[in-house]
């Protein structure tokens, strides 16, 4: 394909697969141009010119490709140097698994991944509904109707591909004979499982762990009881056992034996993987006793047909196993049937509340990405957070407060008094007004008792614990704190009184401008006054009013005073007139506004 479309970058593989590749290459080539008579194919020189762009890579090495792309390589079962792959650029990253197998089998380990969280998982999804039975069970089934066929004088076929499911069932048969000490001859295709067999001699790291433990004393691929199959053994009398190429019977050697043995009703073949639909496996399997080949002839079938999962491809319970090992924040499913991949899809969807595509040949599917910025966070805010309290589960997020500070592309989360000082900035606050409204269904006069008793109430506590006074009156200033109970927004007002200016303000202000520690509050709010009178006699007015509240009362409070704020907050609400502290009647109307 590379020399096809004129492919000149690197072409990256694990160290088996590129043993192995261009022998398939070329065995694919020869059964498609010198067999089927292709003319628009690949040449041998081309396989050679492709191959000389290989760059071999090891599980779990990291290759940084370019300035921005980078790939690491995890096992993936299936087969001998099968692979799944993660391809990061920047902060996002995606993992493209091919094939591969969540259980270990007799040759070869179960696929793993760590915990990489890709943006977009693109896993197989041919067996998206299965969930196979035991292994046992199926190689106990599947050794009792091969020997009960050797047995009756029957010859067994299994259609197999060259890695993988023949040497899984190679093993398994070779390991039956010797223990059962059985005599009928088993074979397998000369050529293409024979070398493959020798690549897996060769890579006996890749294998499971109990080949490896084993391989000094023997290497399990030296088969005692196995032997190179030639066509001139498909008419030999007697039981045999075959293992033929390719593994879905549409054309080559097993599909040649599978003639020749069809008619005979003590034959079988089994069947060990998946078949394509339209292929000669898919119509057996299908139950068609009658089959027509080229030529238009018709192969009546009497020989026993058989199916029994061997593939090495994950079931449903081991896609969803891999997603759960992975933690991706999408999946995308391919390489299965529409129907199946929906049911699967709803299913990852419920499970793991994330979002799933199955998109079909020339679609796009779209997904949202949210890449994580690494940030330093400075110790003694780690350590200051952990003064705090316990620390929570490790695994799960948790929110740190402190001030970011970008520098040299790199970002650090550091207390705030740290950051002032390397930065060499003063510490300054931000103020917020708001516009706060009093309402109340009661009438006037119980508002107003409401409010006395309640700041009554809250002084007393004050002056006897000492605590957080906030009354304080000296040379024709006061601050006079009001408990708000209406509003949750603003629980605490402070009404200011300075210099005939009557301001409504934030605490902090207000104790600021007083001298005072203290401050508590953060809202100011504006008051609007209305009277005809010019703005020097409405300003002498209310500070004669006030003043004369609390003169020689040493700070008690007063329902005057209560009622004297009430005649303002009553201007505010309702604009109607009010009263002085003798009892005059003056009528309100807009003249000033006065920001507090």
């Amino acid at each position: 394909m590379s020399e096809m479309v004129g492919f000149d970058g690197p072409i990256y593989m694990t160290h088996p697969t590129k043993a192995i590749c261009p022998i398939l290459l070329e065995d694919y080539r020869k059964i498609t141009v010198d067999k089927k008579g292709e003319t628009n194919f690949f040449t041998s020189q081309m396989i050679k010119d492709c191959m000389k762009k290989v760059v071999a890579v090891n599980l779990h090495q990291t290759v940084q490709v370019d300035d921005e792309l980078e790939i690491k390589a995890y096992y993936a079962g299936h087969v001998l140097g099968a692979a799944m792959f993660q391809i990061r650029v920047g902060l996002e990253s995606v993992v493209y698994t091919g094939d591969y197998n969540m259980t270990p089998d007799r040759h070869l380990g179960a696929a793993w991944i760590d915990k990489c969280r890709p943006d977009v998982l693109i896993s197989e999804s041919t067996y998206a509904t299965t969930i196979r039975d035991s292994k046992r069970c199926r190689e106990r089934d599947f050794l009792k109707k091969v020997h009960e066929t050797v047995e009756r004088g029957g010859k067994v076929l299994i259609p197999v591909f060259a890695l993988g499911r023949a040497q899984e069932l190679c093993i398994l048969l070779e390991t039956f004979w010797d223990r059962m000490n059985l005599k009928a001859p088993i074979y397998f295709s000369t050529g293409l499982t024979e070398k493959a067999n020798h690549y897996y001699k060769l890579f006996i790291t890749w294998t499971n762990q109990k080949i490896r433990k084993t391989f000094v004393q023997r290497n399990m691929f030296e088969f005692k009881h196995i032997k190179a199959f030639d066509r001139s053994y498909a008419d030999n009398p007697g039981p045999m056992v075959v293992f033929a190429t390719p593994g879905m019977l549409h054309a080559g050697q097993s599909l040649h034996i599978f003639k020749k043995w069809a008619s005979n009703e003590k034959n079988m073949v089994i069947m060990p993987g998946y078949c394509v639909q339209g292929t000669v496996g898919h119509k057996i399997l299908s139950g068609q006793k009658k089959l027509e080949m080229e030529g238009r002839q018709t192969l009546e079938v009497k020989m026993q047909v058989e199916y029994m999962s061997f593939s090495a491809h994950a079931d449903a319970k081991g896609i969803m196993q891999l997603i759960r090992m992975a933690e991706p924040r999408s999946v995308l499913l391919v390489h299965g049937e529409a129907k199946k991949m929906e049911f699967l899809k709803q299913k990852i969807e419920q499970e793991f509340s994330i979002n799933c595509f199955m998109p079909a040949n020339g679609e796009t599917a779209t997904t949202v990405t949210n890449p994580s910025v690494p940030v330093d966070i400075a110790l003694s805010l780690l350590k200051r957070e952990a003064a705090l309290g316990p620390l929570p589960d490790p695994k799960k997020p948790r929110t740190m407060h402190g001030t970011l500070i970008v520098k040299d592309n790199s970002l650090r989360l550091v207390a705030p008094e740290q950051a002032l000082k390397e930065l060499g900035l003063s510490e300054h606050q931000l103020r917020f007004t708001c516009r706060v409204q009093i309402q109340d269904p009661q009438s006037e006069q119980d508002t107003l008792n409401t409010i006395y008793s309640h700041l009554k109430r809250s002084l007393t506590r004050s002056k006897e614990t000492k605590n957080n006074a906030r009354y304080s009156y000296s040379e024709g200033q006061f601050v006079l704190p009001l408990i708000h109970t209406v509003c949750d927004v603003c629980p605490v007002l402070l009404i200011c009184f300075h210099k005939q200016s009557l301001r409504l303000v934030a605490p902090e202000q207000a104790l600021k401008e007083l001298g005072l520690s203290e401050h508590q509050l953060r809202f100011t709010c504006r008051v609007q006054i209305q009277d005809p009178q010019s703005e020097q006699d409405t300003l002498n007015t209310i500070y004669s009013h006030l003043k004369s509240a609390l003169t020689g009362r040493e700070g008690d409070l007063t329902p005057n005073v209560i009622r004297s704020l009430s005649q303002v907050f009553k201007a505010v609400t309702a604009g109607k007139s009010t009263r002085t502290c003798r009892n005059e009647r003056r009528p309100f109307s807009p003249s000033r506004l006065i920001q507090l």
